[in-house]
């Protein structure tokens, strides 16, 4: 089965893994400390995912060509995505008017996802964690792994369904 790793990036970096039926299978913060290990960490964790076919980035710079220079090196499809376009699709405009705010209600609606999934819900869930998880969700949605939003909460989704 394919997979899709979602990755909020920093040197404290978000992660979520999809399934190819669009559920998440695990998410999880790591700090590196610095680029340097955190460049290292790359080789590692995608060794650890052989069945990898979707690498999907938020942000840029030094950090996404780390990530970006391994991925292209094992033929993955990379995705970039900027936090304005996944928080368009998953959250309410007035849920997003700052970045405090919009940070909050990603924690939120990541543990519906969480819930949803089935995985183990956290006893605390860092945003980077959260984000990671709607950036994973916004990406197998499409990709076309999952196609009904219906259950998010607000009145801005739709079914996009045959």
């Amino acid at each position: 089965m394919p997979y899709l790793l979602a990755v909020d990036l920093g040197i404290k970096t978000g992660l979520a893994l999809f399934d190819g039926q669009g559920r998440l299978i695990w998410y999880r913060s790591r700090n590196f400390g610095t680029a340097n290990r955190l460049r290292r960490a790359v080789y590692g964790l995608l060794n650890e995912l052989p069945d990898l076919q979707y690498l999907v980035l938020e942000g840029g710079g030094t950090l996404y060509n780390l990530w970006n220079r391994e991925a292209r090196r094992r033929g993955l499809d990379i995705r970039q995505v900027s936090a304005e376009q996944w928080r368009t699709r998953l959250l309410k405009p007035s849920r997003q008017r700052t970045g405090t705010q919009a940070k909050r209600s990603a924690c939120d609606l990541a543990r519906q996802v969480i819930e949803r999934s089935g995985t183990p819900k956290p006893t605390s869930l860092r945003h980077d964690a959260a984000e990671a998880v709607l950036i994973g969700l916004w990406a197998v949605h499409e990709i076309g792994w999952l196609t009904d939003l219906k259950w998010l909460p607000g009145n801005n989704r739709r079914d996009t369904s045959p």
